[in-house]
């Protein structure tokens, strides 16, 4: 018995013996590290390490549902429009020897209908489109697409001439708020000073079958901007300059020729945060003056927008065919208020006035139209939620003219005019950005 224990013993460990050299040689595997990703707190919230990179990234957008009532300026046009946008960005930043390196595109689709195919303010006084509410399907714009690589930004990005660029309201006010192909180089001095040379395309048109028009131009607009940000707020002065291209057809007697002309523009601005009054609060003011360059006002290059297009542009030709540049101004104000946390207010506006220049035959009489413009708005907006605002708005505009007009209202009715007009328009808005 003893012998047959000691035999059974001696097997199993053996046999252990034999299974643990075994497993000895088979070879050893260890998990891989899992690359989880992490939160990047150098710019600000919202941001993460891309995985196996030292490149932060934040991708965010937005949803605005919009409601518009105003006055309707004939039979062919809707008192009422719709309008739905969606937005998607993507910011991406990291850390170099020579500067942040940042690279940013953002994407606007856009669907709209009835008043807002318009275009304009949505309120202009003495309207002639004939457009109806036909829905525009998804308008993809291309709003912004640019790299910053230490003082350097090249692409698709806000012109260093703005400074209030409707940052605050439903409606747009006259300023200049354009996103042109740009390449520009921004110095910084310390204590939030800052001084930018850019190169960027002007607002340019094709030759129109007009009186006057737009040819090419030469170069692009050279802006030079200087700026200060600090705790009280900001302040900035800016100018541009550019060539434009300009033809003049025989007219009244005149001759017609092709030629060069400058355009420029001037502007200041500041804005003063207001903690005393609640948190984020602040002020807008800012006036500018162009001459030539009526775009850097916030009116059209080849007309006045909302104003009736009786062949004008940014230069007049008189009755000897020789060319003048039109001059104009604006005065821009804005503020906000937060009466509590949640629940704020914008009261905005501006005043532009043109001197035209533009010779207009009427009744046979060469006229310019000098348009005068007010904008008024208020808005009352509710954030229940962070990232979600419900908001109304109401928007006042007065045009008056140099001359008399024809009116929109009474389209049909010959002979009819007006030397000035005024609407009112209301907004709803609904709008999540996250």
């Amino acid at each position: 018995m003893k012998l047959v224990k000691s035999l059974l013993l001696g097997s199993a460990a053996g046999i252990a013996a034999v299974a643990g050299a075994q497993a000895a040689d088979l070879p050893s595997r260890k998990a891989a590290p899992v690359e989880y990703v992490r939160v990047c707190n150098t710019w600000g919230a919202g941001f993460f390490y891309i995985p196996g990179t030292d490149t932060c990234i934040r991708i965010g957008g937005r949803v605005r549902a919009e409601y518009t009532f105003g006055e309707r300026w004939n039979r062919g046009q809707d008192s009422y429009g719709t309008r739905a946008r969606g937005r998607i960005y993507v910011d991406a930043r990291n850390q170099t020897a020579y500067g942040t390196l940042r690279t940013f595109i953002r994407y606007d689709v856009t669907t709209s209908t009835g008043s807002y195919r318009y275009g304009g303010f949505n309120a202009g006084a003495n309207r002639f489109s004939g457009v109806n509410g036909v829905t525009q399907d998804s308008a993809v714009n291309l709003d912004k697409a640019f790299v910053q690589f230490g003082p350097i930004t090249a692409g698709k990005a806000q012109s260093f001439y703005d400074f209030y660029a409707n940052d605050y309201g439903f409606s747009v006010v006259r300023t200049s708020d354009r996103s042109p192909n740009l390449l520009a180089y921004t110095a910084t001095f310390g204590g939030g000073f800052s001084a930018t040379l850019s190169l960027e395309d002007a607002k340019t048109t094709g030759r129109l079958p007009s009186v006057i028009a737009y040819e090419g131009s030469t170069y692009p607009d050279v802006v030079a901007s200087l700026r200060v940000d600090q705790g009280w707020g900001s302040a900035q002065l800016s100018a541009a300059i550019g060539d434009r291209g300009v033809y003049s057809s025989p007219y009244a007697g005149g001759t017609g020729y092709s030629k060069d002309e400058m355009g420029w523009a001037i502007q200041a601005g500041v804005k003063i945060n207001l903690p005393m009054l609640a948190a984020g609060d602040a002020l807008f003011l800012q006036a500018g003056y162009a001459d030539g360059a009526l775009e850097y006002l916030g009116w059209g290059t080849a007309g006045y927008g909302r104003l009736p297009a009786y062949n004008v542009a940014n230069y007049g030709v008189n009755a000897f065919g020789n060319i003048k540049s039109n001059t104009g101004y604006n005065i821009v104000a804005a503020l906000r208020h937060y009466w509590t946390p949640t629940i704020r207010s914008d009261i905005y506006g501006s005043y532009s006035a043109l001197q035209t220049n533009d010779a207009i035959l009427i009744n046979g009489v060469a006229r310019d139209f000098d348009p005068k413009e007010l904008l008024v708005a208020a808005n009352l907006v509710w954030s229940p939620v962070s990232g979600l605002d419900l908001g109304v708005e109401v928007l006042y505009s007065r045009t008056e003219y140099g001359v008399r007009v024809p009116d929109a209202k009474a389209f049909a009715v010959n002979g009819r005019t007006i030397k000035s007009d005024d609407a009112w328009t209301g907004r709803l808005r609904i709008q999540r950005d996250f």
